[in-house]
């Protein structure tokens, strides 16, 4: 937590005073690098710190800030543009936060690790198990289904008459309320079970999306949300219940392989949509009318990943009661 708050606080200043692209490039990598160890740090001691049910109740409601942050920073930022305040100012606000949990982490001691004898090397073979090279290619896939429509999804929609603000803060705020809430659903479906329902709302929200338009695209938005607000605190949920002997190098290695191969294929989404362009041109759209064909048929092509996971997730369904049939202690 030392180094996400130098990084912050160094990329925060570094973007207001920013010169150039580098220093941008570089404020933007400093509180990325502080995000990054804030997530390193907090899913440990999470797992750490609370076990069972109420362990899956709390990494919900510690992950429903990442959509909660978004509400209540778009909220603060269209409040101080409509004030005539400098982007800079909006920049500024970021530092409270940071000194926030400066505060509250100062003098504070970790709790000390379920498996307290694993050595680094111990976590590393634990992470050569099967089940959890399974769950990282999961990972992976979950993060581009959460990640991969969600930065398109606000451009694409408004040439269809929607809202992005709106669908933004639609889906961010129902993903906010369904992670504070995830408690009494974990508990009637389990973590997997969750893990699949996910996916299935997840499949329907993005087909919706891909053919819908007008007022139907917000009754999609709140299927996306459904489906992908349990995707990332439930991955890494599962692993700290089930392969503790990961430690908190195989929570933080899972997390970073769903950061990377989300902002892996971001790229690759901008080249659908490129190629998709050409065609609705080449059949002869023009505008917004082939901005918005393009962005449906970009969707289409993302609906196959959490279909992928729902076979996945109904594999590990059926696998996981299989291993607490033959051992009722798993």
């Amino acid at each position: 937590m030392q180094i996400a708050l130098l990084a912050h606080a160094i990329g925060i200043i570094l973007t207001i005073y920013a010169t150039g692209y580098d220093t941008l490039l570089i404020s933007t990598l400093l509180i990325g690098l502080g995000n990054g160890c804030t997530e390193a740090a907090c899913n440990p001691m999470i797992a750490d710190s609370y076990s069972g049910l109420n362990f899956s109740k709390k990494m919900n409601r510690f992950h429903m800030w990442f959509p909660g942050g978004i509400v209540l920073g778009a909220l603060i930022s269209k409040f101080m543009t409509d004030a005539n305040m400098s982007w800079q100012s909006q920049i500024w606000v970021i530092l409270i936060p940071t000194i926030i949990y400066a505060v509250l982490f100062f003098g504070q001691n970790f709790p000390k690790p379920r498996i307290v004898e694993n050595s680094t090397l111990d976590n590393f073979k634990a992470m050569l198990n099967p089940l959890y090279l399974f769950m990282a290619a999961c990972m992976a896939l979950t993060a581009i289904s959460e990640f991969g429509p969600q930065q398109w999804v606000g451009p694409i929609l408004a040439k269809a008459g929607a809202s992005p603000m709106l669908i933004l803060a639609l889906v961010t705020g129902l993903m906010a309320v369904g992670r504070y809430f995830a408690g009494p659903l974990i508990k009637q479906l389990n973590t997997v079970g969750v893990l699949l329902g996910s996916a299935v709302f997840g499949v329907i929200g993005i087909y919706m999306m891909s053919t819908m338009d007008g007022s139907m695209l917000y009754v999609a938005a709140v299927f996306y949300a459904l489906g992908i607000c349990y995707f990332w605190p439930n991955m890494i949920g599962f692993i700290a219940e089930n392969m503790p002997q990961t430690g908190a190098l195989g929570l933080s290695i899972m997390g970073g392989i769903g950061m990377f191969s989300s902002s892996w294929f971001q790229p690759i989404i901008g080249g659908w949509i490129q190629d998709n362009k050409i065609v609705a041109v080449s059949q002869g759209l023009a505008g917004d009318a082939a901005d918005l064909a393009a962005g449906q048929a970009t969707l289409s092509n993302m609906l196959i990943f959490p279909a992928i996971l729902i076979v996945a997730f109904l594999g590990l369904y059926f696998y996981m009661k299989k291993q607490k049939d033959l051992n009722p202690a798993v």
